[in-house]
């Protein structure tokens, strides 16, 4: 299935042993009631409280230490009672408990006045007195509050009361030490408290972020608010909202407040579901469904707070075979909610990336992935815990990454693709077998999805997880994804999405998870529009450095300036320096992320042009984030735009590098005298769609890639299609790819045809090294044309003398002869020699060979 639940505690196999191994230890002669064994709390340090009765119908009371796995003796009622609720304090002195009469209690003294719940405080360390809190008719629920950051034992302890008739306190129970370590309550009859909240209808307890949220009815208005627990004895109301939702005075809702006195619980969730849920990323979302009123379709509601809208989802319950009997469980999964229906349906909701429906998964019907979930109902509880009160099993529940994987290929709808995509690099973006498994995929599927280029997502998604833990706003400031509307229809899901307003803050200084939200919303509140990176300013000043080091290439940049085109000044060398500077250490990275020998012959190649474009994305990239980062280090964030170049050019190589171990490619065996194989065509074609993904978001490729895309080409296109690819901007004549052709095909008269064709297509800066590198009449009639180019761009005619020397030239031909002696004086000029000094050794006398040889091939002699 999609969602793993991974077992933190299961009474039957961590409790109940322990039970059973002190009875037998003389521990409690008496039978015990086994079967009465259940969960009753799970506290903020993971610590869980059960119950369970001995054979006189005693209530009795354990702990279950997580850090320890051992089990403990809290307290004993000599009583035939009914939990409703219990918690112990973090130092494991009190214990606060409401109880009911049992049943057959009730019944013998309903005639009989008296109280029916029973609040009480307990003193067990060691046992001593108990305090009664509340003697009410109205069911009561108890929380100790867990301070953040308290490392040692305090001299007082919090205590949140919620009652029924709809109030809740804050009780503040100071204690001191008696007779050595013995703690008793002090001042017990007169405890200080707080009203935290009256008149509400619906609360919920975070017990990891000690934060209550609840509902205020106000003059018809239904408003959620929510207070946060200090590590003093304050509380601060942070923030509230209104809540369109359909809610009456007369409901009353409690959520993870202990799971005790189950008929209780169960007379109480009649009403709505409702679940508020959080991230580290300052996300705010409320989930809630209503009872359904028919089954043939089902509607629940998700309110992104932090984005300002709330989006509504019909969709039909699927084949399950029968009518809808259970609620909709909501589970948080960090960056995602799902939204389950046993046997009807499975949604991932993407809690971090909202706006685009095609980025959460929808699964409906006996889909595999959804149909092995537990039938019985489970209860969230703060973060990823999740409670099975039935089985009395507590789980953590993850997202699935073997089983998304297996989706992932089985999936037919590019919908289904992008979503499991996401979730994947969402949740395993540590994995990097996962990583190897998706890449493995792509390499084989790349041209399978129509609405998106799945390449392309994936190297954009994945570069930026790469670098998100690191800081908040990442989303604000980098893509992730390339999809930027989606507008195909989901299938089975009707969605409807209004504005609604954003929460009021009610403070004016923020930490932590706080600092996070309040920036969320006030980018939706000013509308301010994400400022995410692309690299299209980075191309831009690609091709202006590119142009204005043409001069420069092969040689040291010796001046200390260099000739800017678009602005007419000069920068400083120093500025190229640092960015193939930063070229050098992303690829290094690159190199260091590959553990095993590389195939395929990658980042072996001193590319100057493409090691500029790499370095040029880091600078921008860095300046980028430096505008929007403050406060974070600067080499922090020159890290961070390393990292994410790394990571990109990683991906490709990777792509890349599965593909050619797939088709068991050499690298040495890469020569351009034979035909193209079918295994080096499809390498090409997957090297043409990487180029595609990336050239249409200006992103770089690493430095040896248009070599061996061009080597490729040679190899497995005609000629007419290989000159159509070079035209067109899609092979990229390099150096060293032309230098190779050269070198490895002869001289036929087919060859000749090939070379001479990419020769003229080269760039002149790369032209004018390769010409000479190839000894043939059209490479000297080339440079020989070059060499005339030169020395005669800047000539002023000047008055010769009427009668030329002909006894200096080899043939009796005046335009020629009148030519070569021009050029033989403008070569005699000092100024000429500085001016074209280490350019060729090419000199009038050669001009004059490759003319007449050239002439002769003409005239077919």
């Amino acid at each position: 299935m999609a969602l793993r639940l991974v077992t933190d505690f299961d009474l039957a196999a961590d409790a109940l042993p322990a039970l059973r191994a002190a009875r037998a230890g003389g521990a409690d002669v008496l039978e015990t009631n086994y079967e009465s064994l259940h969960l009753l709390n799970v506290e903020r340090n993971g610590n869980i409280i059960y119950t369970y009765k001995d054979g006189k119908g005693n209530v009795v009371f354990g702990l279950y230490d997580c850090q320890t796995r051992q089990n403990e003796h809290l307290y004993t009622f000599e009583k035939d009672l009914q939990v409703i609720s219990c918690s112990v304090n973090n130092e494991r002195t009190l214990l606060a408990a409401s109880l009911v009469q049992s049943t057959k209690e009730r019944r013998r003294n309903e005639l009989q006045p008296g109280s029916k719940c029973l609040t009480l405080l307990v003193e067990i360390f060691p046992v001593n007195n108990v305090k009664v809190l509340k003697a009410v008719d109205s069911c009561v629920w108890v929380q100790f509050l867990y301070p953040h950051g308290a490392s040692h034992p305090l001299p007082q302890s919090h205590l949140l009361l919620v009652s029924e008739e709809k109030y809740i306190e804050q009780f503040h129970i100071q204690v001191t030490k008696e007779d050595g370590n013995r703690v008793v309550i002090k001042n017990s009859g007169h405890l200080r408290r707080d009203r935290i909240a009256e008149d509400f209808v619906w609360a919920q307890w975070d017990m990891r972020e000690q934060r209550l949220y609840y509902i205020d009815l106000k003059k018809s208005r239904i408003i959620l608010k929510c207070i946060q627990f200090n590590a003093d004895e304050s509380f601060t109301l942070m923030f509230e909202t209104p809540l369109d939702i359909p809610l009456s005075g007369s409901e009353f809702k409690l959520v993870n407040f202990g799971c005790g006195y189950h008929e209780e619980q169960e007379k109480l969730s009649k009403h709505l579901t409702l679940y508020v849920f959080t991230n580290h990323t300052g996300s705010l979302c409320a989930c809630y469904s209503q009872k359904f009123d028919s089954w043939e379709q089902i509607t629940y509601s998700v309110f992104y707070f932090h984005e300002g809208y709330r989006k509504t989802f019909t969709a039909a319950p699927g084949s399950g075979g029968s009518h809808v009997t259970k609620d909709i469980t909501f589970l948080n999964l960090d960056y995602y909610v799902a939204v389950y229906l046993p046997g009807h349906f499975f949604h991932l909701l993407n809690i971090q990336h909202p706006d685009l429906i095609c980025h959460s998964l929808f699964l409906t019907g006996n889909n595999s992935m959804a149909d092995v979930l537990p039938q019985s109902a489970l209860r969230p509880l703060s973060g990823s815990l999740v409670l099975d009160w039935g089985l009395g099993k507590l789980y953590r529940a993850t997202l699935n990454p073997p089983r998304l994987l297996q989706f992932l290929g089985a999936a037919q709808l590019d919908c289904d693709r992008m979503a499991t995509l996401h979730c994947l690099l969402a949740c395993g973006r540590e994995l990097q077998p996962l990583e190897a498994q998706i890449i493995q995929w792509i390499s084989e599927n790349f041209s399978t999805c129509h609405s998106f280029d799945l390449i392309q997502e994936f190297i954009i998604a994945s570069s930026y997880w790469s670098v998100y833990p690191e800081t908040s706003n990442m989303d604000m400031l980098l893509q992730y994804s390339s999809v930027l509307t989606w507008d195909s229809e989901i299938p089975g899901i009707t969605l409807v999405t209004e504005e609604i307003p954003l929460p009021l803050m009610k403070v004016h200084s923020f930490q932590g998870y706080w600092e996070k939200l309040n920036s969320n919303l006030e980018h939706v509140k000013y509308a301010t529009p994400p400022s995410r990176y692309t690299n299209s300013v980075v191309w831009r000043e690609w091709h202006n450095l590119v142009a204005e080091l043409q001069g420069c290439w092969g040689q040291r940049l010796r001046s200390p300036t260099v000739w800017s085109q678009e602005t007419g000044k000069r920068r400083p060398t120093v500025y190229v320096r640092n960015i193939l500077h930063s070229a050098v250490k992303v690829i290094s990275n690159v190199e260091a992320r590959h553990l095993e020998p590389r195939l395929a012959p990658l980042l072996q190649e001193e590319d100057t042009r493409h090691r500029l474009l790499v370095g040029l994305m880091v600078s921008e990239l860095k300046d980028h984030l430096l505008r929007y980062l403050q406060g974070v280090e600067k080499k922090k964030i020159e890290q961070m735009a390393v990292d994410y170049t790394s990571k990109l050019l990683h991906l490709i190589c990777c792509i890349l590098e599965t593909s050619w171990r797939k088709h068991s490619l050499d690298s040495w065996a890469l020569r351009l005298d034979g035909s193209g194989s079918a295994a080096e065509s499809a390498v090409f074609h997957l090297m043409t769609r990487i180029l595609e993904a990336t050239s249409s978001l200006f992103l770089p490729l690493p430095p040896g890639f248009h070599t061996l895309h061009t080597i490729l080409g040679v190899h497995c296109l005609p000629l007419h299609s290989l000159l159509n690819y070079i035209d067109n901007g899609v092979l990229l004549l390099t150096e060293t790819a032309v230098t190779r052709l050269l070198k490895d095909l002869d001289n036929t008269e087919k060859n000749e045809k090939l070379k001479f064709s990419v020769i003229v297509r080269l760039p002149p800066l790369i032209g004018q090294k390769i010409y000479r590198l190839w000894d043939h009449p059209v490479s000297s009639n080339v440079i020989a044309r070059n060499h005339v180019t030169r020395l005669l761009q800047n000539y002023k005619k000047q008055p010769w003398s009427s009668v030329i020397n002909k006894s200096s030239f080899s043939v009796d031909f005046l335009p020629l002869n009148y030519l070569i002696e021009i050029l033989t004086s403008l070569e005699s000029s000092t100024q000429a020699l500085n001016d074209f000094e280490g350019h060729d050794n090419v000199d009038a006398e050669f001009v004059e060979e490759a003319a007449l040889k050239h002439t002769t091939m003409l005239l077919g002699l």
